[in-house]
């Protein structure tokens, strides 16, 4: 279906923000804050927040001194923090990277408890229904796989409201098995994502590795299938296909030099959204989001300033 047409004002990345020790040469560790759908919406607020459009991020914290410093470097960026709960007793997640010599990331994850579990679930004082006050709205297939059953069910029927009264949802799959219950849960909810997506940013080797598509070929038409007309399916340095008609973006520009992948996919669906965010089409918006994910992955980290970087802009 094709995209309303009213403005996109406010926007929402709902999902977990969580603690990065980036490892370095010697025996230490730079601290960080980052998490999918958060890296997201930091680039979507880099490009957009001399633009009148307002990003929030959406999650659960604890009351401990990590979740305050996680907070006040959400709110240093400029991200809008009022619909973040605080639960008592509670902590964030923490994940560890290293990447090699070709910049491919490996983690290692201390999640089990984390507050952001909580998001949404009663007695709360961020209910869903504050997802109400925006015009899109991005979950993640890891905001989807860290809540328990009945939440993810919870989400699935306000997300049908929302869109009934005129809400966008964009969902990028972000595929992590461990998260999961079961393969079979993780393919059924993602179906029932993408049958629900106005705006989708898919992975091809997230969804092939997932459902198992012997082709990008086959993963597109499986994606159609559910009724995905709109959105982009990322291919790394190849460039993105437009979801809709398997047209690949020409004149892709692959990075000189892949240092850190670790935001590459988050940087592109900020860049994506921002530019249509700001009306531009698919086109437009893939290679916003091809340029900024191609010099996202050249330097370490998933938090870069890109306030000095030509990129094609969403004016």
């Amino acid at each position: 279906m094709p995209l309303p047409t009213h403005p996109i004002n406010k926007i929402a990345c709902v999902g977990e923000v969580m603690i990065e020790l980036i490892a370095n040469d010697s025996d230490t560790a730079r601290i960080g804050v980052a998490g999918d759908t958060f890296n997201t919406a930091y680039y979507i607020n880099a490009l957009l927040a001399d633009k009148e459009v307002s990003t929030s991020y959406v999650t659960a914290l604890g009351d401990d001194a990590f979740s305050d410093r996680i907070l006040k470097t959400i709110q240093g960026h400029g991200i809008k923090t009022n619909a973040i709960e605080r639960r008592a007793g509670q902590m964030p997640g923490l994940y560890a990277i290293e990447t090699d010599d070709a910049g491919e990331r490996s983690f290692s994850y201390w999640r089990s408890a984390a507050a952001a579990r909580s998001i949404f679930t009663p007695p709360c004082a961020v209910p869903i229904e504050v997802l109400n006050g925006f015009d899109l709205v991005l979950f993640s297939g890891i905001s989807m796989a860290i809540l328990p059953p009945e939440t993810r069910a919870m989400v699935l029927d306000w997300i049908d409201s929302f869109r009934a009264n005129g809400g966008l949802l964009a969902y990028d799959s972000n595929h992590r098995p461990r998260l999961w219950e079961s393969v079979e849960v993780a393919r059924a909810t993602n179906v029932a994502m993408w049958q629900r997506a106005d705006i989708a940013l898919p992975s091809v080797d997230d969804e092939m590795d997932l459902f198992g598509d012997a082709s990008q070929t086959d993963a597109l038409t499986r994606l159609q299938s559910y009724g995905v007309t709109f959105g982009a399916l990322k291919r790394g340095d190849k460039g993105p296909l437009n979801i809709a008609t398997g047209a690949p973006l020409e004149n892709a520009m692959a990075a000189p030099k892949v240092v850190d992948s670790t935001a590459a996919g988050d940087s592109f669906n900020a860049g994506f959204l921002a530019a249509i965010a700001k009306g531009k089409d698919v086109t437009d918006a893939m290679a916003l989001g091809h340029s900024l994910a191609a010099y996202v992955v050249t330097k370490r980290g998933a938090i870069l300033d890109i306030s000095d970087q030509r990129l094609v802009s969403p004016q």
